[in-house]
């Protein structure tokens, strides 16, 4: 997992302290790893699993803001507190760190904070795109591009199966959809045969460049 974690960036003399300063945690699917306004004193990587981040409204409903997959990194703040909830979508493993010893990590390894830096701004890239997708793209578009990006970042190239381990009111909440749209739409797509759907929790992609047409990519 190292070489697609941001800790790839760390030369090999620092890899003894890093290594000193990390610990596993197991977490259950369901479990959550932290809560929106929890103080922010740990900074994680995902190892195993994967894990949803979410944004709770005043009036207590859900926006699903992501979805992190094994190489993430989460949890470096800019203030004090968390501004999501992290929670596993299914038994998920994190590797941590206290965040004050990972800060003064940084500062003896640039190529690490440089690292950082750009998957800042890459996840900056990819907020912005999500709100062109809740503001703009049909439902059709939508589920497209969550399972064209979804496979980007799980390595998925070209056609192939794509485990979608999240359930539809997940999915939903992600795209600012009913559940019911949510599965239309993937029966939709099955039809146009860009997709099968062989189990729930997976999506078995045969026309990439088509569906990529369709996301807008």
């Amino acid at each position: 997992m190292r070489s697609i974690a941001v800790c790839a960036a760390a030369g090999v003399e620092l890899l003894p302290r890093l290594t000193a300063l990390a610990t596993g945690r197991r977490i259950d699917a369901g479990q959550t790893l932290f809560q929106e306004g929890d103080v922010a004193d740990e900074v994680f990587t995902l190892t195993e699993g994967m894990l949803k981040l979410y944004k709770l409204m005043s009036d207590g409903r859900r926006q699903i803001v992501g979805f992190l997959v094994p190489g993430d990194f989460l949890g470096l703040a800019f203030g004090r507190s968390y501004v999501y909830s992290a929670e596993a979508v299914v038994p998920t493993t994190v590797c941590r760190f206290r965040r004050p010893q990972f800060l003064d990590m940084l500062e003896d390894c640039p190529a690490m904070e440089k690292e950082i830096l750009g998957r800042t701004s890459t996840e900056l890239a990819a907020a912005q795109e999500q709100m062109l997708l809740l503001g703009r793209k049909t439902a059709r578009e939508r589920v497209a591009s969550f399972i064209v990006s979804l496979a980007r970042r799980s390595k998925i190239e070209h056609e192939g199966s794509l485990p979608l381990p999240m359930s539809r009111s997940d999915i939903a909440d992600y795209l600012g959809l009913t559940i019911e749209t949510v599965s239309r739409t993937f029966t939709l797509l099955r039809k146009e045969k860009l997709i099968e759907l062989p189990d729930k929790h997976v999506v078995e992609i045969k026309k990439r460049a088509e569906l990529e047409q369709v996301a807008g990519f």
